[in-house]
């Protein structure tokens, strides 16, 4: 329910690039990448200019030049990419072990685990989100290769909205059960 706001109730300071404030007006750590909690360089000027070197070195060598993203502590809470990683593998991997032909009762719970991430999901503009496309695409708790379809679905177009590569859903079960043919996870 949460929109992206320039500033929090009562202060008029813009926030910073990608931060989104949560339903409270205050900005939202599990909505918001870590990069974007970092304070930016003291000296843009500085930055440039070792961005630059770091460039012309690396032209030197052959190879490309890459910005290194803060380094993040290993025990802070999760960030919006890394939730949104971690539930994505849950379940696409959840799926990948769902029956062809489930009972009743497995069709009911994994229903009930699907419809409630849009009320439990601590992202709240992601838990929206995701509620308005179930809403415009039921879950499809048929089968396995129903499930893992409707699933990587959603996943792309989450993936298009941000800008990413659609995955091939024909090869879900490559991805997230057997692994590839090459063995090479085996």
């Amino acid at each position: 329910m949460s929109k992206e706001k320039s500033t929090p109730a009562g202060n008029n300071a813009p926030l910073p690039p990608g931060m989104v404030l949560g339903p409270d007006g205050k900005p939202c750590k599990i909505c918001t990448a870590f990069r974007h909690w970092t304070p930016a360089p003291a000296s843009a000027s500085t930055t440039s200019r070792a961005a630059g070197a770091a460039s012309l070195s690396a032209a030197a060598l052959g190879t490309a030049a890459a910005t290194e993203p803060p380094a993040r502590p290993a025990d802070c809470p999760p960030d919006v990419e890394q939730l949104g990683r971690a539930t994505w593998t849950f379940l696409h991997t959840t799926a990948a072990y769902y029956p062809e032909k489930p009972t009743t009762r497995q069709r009911a719970n994994m229903l009930s685990l699907l419809h409630a991430l849009p009320v439990l999901y601590p992202c709240s503009h992601c838990a929206t989100h995701l509620g308005a496309e179930m809403e415009r695409h039921p879950p499809d708790v048929s089968s396995r290769k129903g499930l893992s379809w409707w699933l990587c679905e959603r996943h792309n177009e989450v993936n298009e909205r941000l800008g990413k590569e659609r995955f091939d859903c024909a090869k879900t079960d490559e991805r997230w059960k057997d692994g590839p043919k090459d063995g090479s996870c085996d």
